[in-house]
């Protein structure tokens, strides 16, 4: 059984997703923690509502130490860290300990609308605003760029004319939530390799 975090800065609809995932079987694994840089984050009050242990760093006291603290709570305790809506840039010793088992959900299809900045609206903001005909999602493994990894699955959606950011936020979601989970499906059954950018298996 693949052992996981989840970090979560918002409402952790992902995380519900992966947790109704593991309840109906399809994934087998375990959620040994869930981290939230925000202590408001609803993703917390879902992951409680579970018994699943939760820990909080507030970003804005840790810095960029919130990486090195995420380590200590983690290192040897799980297989893979699924950053679901996880606002803080990862950085230093925990993309070494955890390289190639730390995945990200990005809401466009990289590697457009992504990048420092590029998170939550703004991205839905940018793409109707560029005119895209279409848009979607990504899951991604995490390395020391910002949405530079290695890409594991997209999921597209169309954008009509008549659309508003949230309109499109809201059609990606359901995506983000199929996406997520199949990725950590291929993880735990051992299906994917990397080699260079390309991720096989899939």
């Amino acid at each position: 059984m693949l052992k996981i975090a989840v970090l979560v800065s918002g409402s952790g609809s992902n995380l519900q997703a992966i947790i109704d995932n593991i309840e109906s079987g399809y994934l087998n694994c375990s959620i040994e923690a869930v981290i939230s840089d925000k202590k408001d984050a609803y993703g917390i009050d879902r992951a409680k509502a579970k018994d699943i242990k939760t820990y909080i760093l507030d970003r804005k006291q840790l810095g960029i130490n919130i990486s090195s603290e995420i380590l200590k709570i983690l290192d040897g305790k799980v297989d893979l860290i699924v950053l679901a809506g996880f606002l803080s840039i990862l950085q230093g010793e925990l993309l070494h300990v955890f390289k190639n088992k730390i995945i990200n959900i990005h809401p466009a299809l990289i590697p457009c609308f992504c990048g420092g900045g590029m998170y939550g609206m703004k991205v839905h903001e940018k793409a109707i605003e560029y005119g895209v005909k279409v848009s979607g999602c990504t899951v991604h493994f995490v390395d020391e760029g910002t949405d530079s990894g290695p890409i594991i699955i997209q999921k597209v959606v169309d954008v009509y004319s008549t659309d508003t950011a949230k309109d499109l936020q809201l059609r990606v979601l359901k995506q983000e939530h199929k996406a997520l989970s199949e990725a950590i499906k291929y993880i735990s059954d051992g299906r994917i390799t990397i080699k260079g950018r390309k991720v096989l298996g899939i």
